[in-house]
C-alpha cells in the first residue's frame, strides 16, 4: 500500500472523488421507474471490505448521504428480506405491521452517527411507515452529524431538535418540533395541493416557526405575516427568499396595512422570487425594505394589473437594490379564454434606474407593452451588456417589431444569450446592402410570428441569420412556423464561414 493512503486525513478526501462519479440505472418503484443508483456507492463499499485503514473513512462516506429511509431501515434483519428483492429496493415493501422494539431500534441507527444528509421523501405510503416509530422512545433516535434533512414533517419527532442545520418538512403541521428551528439554515415548508386554500390559523403557525430561525440563508414557505418579515429583515444569515402560495383565493389572511412597521435592510439577501396569487402582498414588503445586496428579483402572479405592475417597478427602484439588481423577472399567467384590457406600458421609463441589468423577463398578458424597434433599440443601447431578453404581452396576432428592428437592436449588444420576443413575420425589410455583423454569443432566438406559418424569403433570411450568429442552432418560439428556415439553417452548418458570407450577401 502507498505511504499516502496511511495518512488518516489524505484517506477521506481521496475516497471524496468518487463522489462525483458515473451512475447506473436500476428499476424502482410500481411502475419501473428509472432511479439513479451512483456507482460510487458500491465501490465504498468495496473500499470498505478492503482492509482497516479504509473501513473507517469509506464507511462515512458511504453513509453520509441517504436519500431514501429504507437504506436505514434494511438495516433491520426483519425488514431487510421485504425491502430488497433480488438485490432491487421494492417501493411496496410495507407488509410487517409490527413497530420497531428496542433492539430494532439499535439496528435501524447502526449507521446514524454517520449520516449527514437524510432524505425522507413523500410518497403515497408515507405513513404506512410511521408506525415503525410509534413504540421506541424518541430520544432514541439520535442522528449526531445530521446538517440536512428532507421529510415529512410527520417524521420529525424521531429527530432529537438539536441535531438539526438543514431542514425540508413539505407538511404544515409544525408545532411539535418549533425547537428545533433555532439552528436551521435551509427552511423550507410546503401547504400539500390538497391544502392549498389554507387558513389564516395555519400560515400564522408558519409565520411563528420562522420568527424561531436565527441562522437562516435559505426560506421558502407560504405567506407569512409582517412580523416574520420583521424578523427575517434582521438576518445577517439570510441569503434568498422564496415566497410560494397556490391558493386560489385572492383575499389575503391578514389585512395588508396590518401592524407594518418599517424593516430593516435585508443586508445580504440577493434572490428574492414570488409565486402569488397577485402582486398585492408583494408591493408592501418593497417599500418598507431596502435589499441593498439584491442580485435576483423574481415574481409570477395569476393576474398582473396595468396600476400594480407600475407600483411594482415604482417601490423597486426606490430600494436600494436599483443600484445592486441583475436579473428581473414580472410575469403573469397567459389565460385562454382572458380578454385583456385596451391599456399599455411605456417600460422604459420604469427600467432606466437598474444600470446593472443583465437579463429581463417581462411576461404581461393582461394588458399591453408598447413593444416596437425603438423599444429593443433602447434596451439594447441602455444595457449592452445584456444577456437575456424575453418580453412578450397579449398581442398575438400582430407585433410592431421588425426583422430590421431585431438585427439592428442585436448589434448593439454583443453579449446577449437569448432573445424572446414577438416579430411581424410577413416582410423582411432588411436592406439589400445590409452588412452582417457576427454576434458568436447568441445561443437562442425565439421570435414569436403570426398565425401565418410561411416565412418568406426563408433561405436569404437563414443566410443572414447564420452570417450573423455562427453558434445559433434553430430559430423560433413555435418550431413548426420555423421549419423552413431552420431547415435551410441545418444544411448551411457544414459549409466553410467564407462560402456563408458568399451566400449572405449574394
Amino acid at each position: 500500500m502507498h505511504q499516502a493512503l496511511l495518512i488518516p486525513e489524505l484517506l477521506p478526501e481521496i475516497f471524496k472523488f468518487l463522489h462525483v462519479s458515473l451512475s447506473e440505472k436500476t428499476t424502482f418503484g410500481p411502475h419501473s421507474i428509472w432511479y439513479a443508483v451512483p456507482i460510487s456507492r458500491k465501490s465504498l463499499a468495496a473500499l470498505a471490505r478492503t482492509c482497516k485503514a479504509f473501513h473507517e473513512p469509506a464507511m462515512d462516506l458511504l453513509w453520509s448521504e441517504i436519500e431514501v429511509l429504507e437504506s436505514l431501515l434494511g438495516c433491520v434483519p426483519r425488514l431487510h428480506p421485504l425491502i430488497y428483492c433480488d438485490g432491487r429496493m421494492r417501493w411496496d415493501w410495507v407488509r410487517d405491521s409490527r413497530p420497531l422494539s428496542a433492539d430494532e431500534a439499535h439496528q435501524f441507527l447502526r449507521h446514524s452517527a454517520r449520516v449527514r444528509s437524510l432524505t425522507i421523501m413523500s410518497d403515497v405510503d408515507h405513513r404506512s411507515r410511521l408506525h415503525f416509530f410509534s413504540v421506541t422512545p424518541t430520544e432514541l433516535y439520535n442522528f449526531p452529524r445530521l446538517r440536512s434533512l428532507t421529510v415529512y414533517t410527520d417524521y420529525l419527532n424521531i429527530f432529537p431538535p438539536h441535531t438539526l442545520h438543514h431542514c425540508y418538512p413539505v407538511t404544515p403541521d409544525i408545532q411539535s418540533i418549533l425547537i428545533c428551528f433555532a439552528n436551521l439554515e435551509h427552511f423550507c415548508v410546503k401547504i400539500p395541493y390538497d391544502m392549498v386554500d389554507s387558513t389564516a390559523d395555519l400560515l400564522s403557525r408558519i409565520s411563528d416557526t420562522v420568527r424561531l430561525c436565527k441562522q437562516l440563508a435559505t426560506l421558502s414557505c407560504p405567506l407569512i405575516d409582517w412580523a416574520a418579515w420583521r424578523h427575517l429583515s434582521n438576518l445577517s444569515t439570510l441569503k434568498r427568499v422564496d415566497i410560494v402560495d397556490m391558493s386560489s383565493d385572492a383575499v389575503l389572511p391578514w389585512p395588508l396595512e396590518w401592524n407594518i412597521t418599517s424593516f430593516s435592510p435585508f443586508s445580504n439577501v440577493t434572490i428574492l422570487s414570488f409565486e402569488l396569487h397577485s402582486a398585492a402582498y408583494v408591493i408592501p414588503i418593497l417599500q418598507h425594505s431596502q435589499f441593498p445586496s439584491l442580485k435576483k428579483f423574481n415574481i409570477h402572479v395569476e393576474v398582473l394589473s396595468l396600476p400594480e405592475t407600475v407600483q411594482l417597478f415604482h417601490v423597486l427602484s426606490k430600494c436600494k437594490a436599483c443600484k445592486t439588481i441583475e436579473k428581473i423577472s414580472i410575469s403573469s399567467r397567459y389565460r385562454r379564454d382572458h380578454n385583456p384590457s385596451d391599456d399599455s406600458l411605456s417600460v422604459m421609463p420604469h427600467l432606466r434606474c437598474f444600470m446593472r441589468l443583465r437579463s429581463l423577463h417581462l411576461s404581461c398578458f393582461d394588458f399591453y407593452l408598447n413593444l416596437d424597434n425603438d423599444f429593443l433599440l433602447k434596451i439594447m443601447s441602455t444595457w449592452p451588456h445584456m444577456r437575456c431578453l424575453e418580453v412578450e404581452d397579449c398581442r398575438f396576432d400582430h407585433s410592431p417589431v421588425t426583422f430590421q428592428g431585431v438585427f439592428a437592436a442585436l448589434r448593439l449588444c454583443p453579449q446577449l444569450h437569448k432573445l424572446r420576443i414577438a416579430i411581424d413575420n410577413t416582410t423582411i425589410d432588411l436592406d439589400p446592402d445590409f452588412e452582417p455583423m457576427q454576434n458568436p454569443s447568441l445561443r437562442m432566438l425565439d421570435l414569436r410570428i403570426s398565425v401565418m406559418p410561411k416565412i418568406a424569403n426563408a433561405e436569404a433570411l437563414a443566410c443572414t441569420i447564420f452570417s450573423c450568429f455562427p453558434h445559433l442552432k434553430r430559430v423560433g418560439f413555435i418550431s413548426g412556423h420555423w421549419n423552413e428556415v431552420n431547415g435551410h439553417l441545418d444544411s448551411l452548418r457544414g459549409v466553410p464561414w467564407c462560402v456563408k458570407r458568399a451566400a449572405s450577401n449574394n
